[in-house]
């Protein structure tokens, strides 16, 4: 019994060896496209010679060669053939990352997924939270967008607080590692749903108008490009989320979804100076500031020099964390 459990532990790293390098793939693809597609739009500009349907224009070089890049206004009169989707990148990195889920955390659930002095639960009963929280993190984001959708301001601010919920929600249901990987995972869902609910659609619709030979409605463009945004302002804070189960002295510390928070927070303000900067404005007050917000939260979250959790709280000692990552 004993060999046969050895060897599918075995087999079990490889398929956590290969999901996460999937996954990790997957996302860097996703990602990209993301930077890549804000970074145009962010600097296109009035066509030098006005043409018909053309919105804007981006002069770019790369790979030894040079590129212009046209935006349609809304559509162009006749859809080119062949015309490039951009959506398998999203769906196999949430596809992979519910499999690297499924592999480390809920088939151990019971190692890593629950923690007994956090919350007493069953891994079955862990496992059924989780996935609720998933689809729960799509229905709220979704209702805000729907709600608040015209004021981006108050949008930003309602996501914010309610991803904060979640982040002390999961803190007092799983183990800390988990907690931040729980709500990386909300936050990819809500991701890969804008892909799948809202901007696949959209663009299908407006695929769908020109083949009837129907005036496209300029609304689908707009909420499929919000969501886009959307996306891209989430990339870092998920990254985090999705990085952190390296370095316990975070998720190991007694507010860690606090610290969860911050730095979430400050990623999503980094990603706003670079779209600001691809927009030719470049605030440097928000890389300083987001530079000293980390400098703050390291000094507050520092452990004492006895290795012991200090006046911060730290649950896990430094020298210790390090050892088990």
């Amino acid at each position: 019994m004993a060999t046969l459990l050895a060897v599918g532990e075995y087999w079990w790293s490889w398929a956590d060896l290969l999901v996460r390098w999937l996954h990790v793939i997957a996302a860097i693809a996703w990602i990209g496209t993301s930077f890549y597609f804000i970074a145009l739009d962010d600097h296109l500009r009035a066509p030098a010679e006005p043409r018909d349907g053309i919105g804007g224009e981006s002069w770019e070089i790369h790979g030894g060669g040079f590129y212009r890049v046209d935006k349609y206004a809304v559509a162009p009169a006749t859809l080119p053939d062949p015309l490039h989707w951009f959506k398998w990148e999203a769906y196999t990195t949430w596809l992979s990352g519910l499999a690297l889920f499924l592999v480390v955390y809920y088939l151990h659930a019971s190692t890593f997924l629950v923690d007994r002095s956090v919350a007493d639960l069953t891994g079955g009963e862990a496992i059924a939270i989780s996935l609720a929280g998933l689809a729960l993190a799509w229905l709220v984001y979704d209702g805000l967008c729907r709600v608040l959708g015209r004021d981006d301001r108050a949008l930003a601010v309602a996501v914010l607080a309610s991803l904060t919920l979640a982040a002390w929600g999961a803190g007092r249901l799983f183990s800390g590692r988990a907690s931040y990987v729980e709500v990386g995972a909300m936050i990819g869902t809500m991701m890969a749903g804008n892909v799948f609910f809202v901007i696949m659609p959209a663009q299908r619709e407006l695929v769908r108008a020109k083949r009837e030979r129907r005036e496209p409605d300029p609304r689908h463009n707009a909420r499929g490009k919000q969501r886009s945004v959307h996306n891209n302002y989430l990339t870092l804070p998920v990254l985090f989320a999705m990085l952190a189960g390296h370095f316990p002295f975070t998720y190991g510390h007694s507010q860690a979804w606090l610290i969860l928070v911050v730095i979430m927070a400050v990623g999503a303000w980094i990603r706003l100076f670079f779209n600001l900067r691809h927009a030719g404005r470049t605030v440097w007050a928000i890389p300083l500031s987001a530079a000293a917000a980390l400098v703050v939260l390291a000094f507050a979250i520092e452990p004492s020099s006895s290795g012991g959790s200090g006046a911060t709280g730290a649950t896990v000692p430094f020298a210790t964390a390090r050892r088990i990552v």
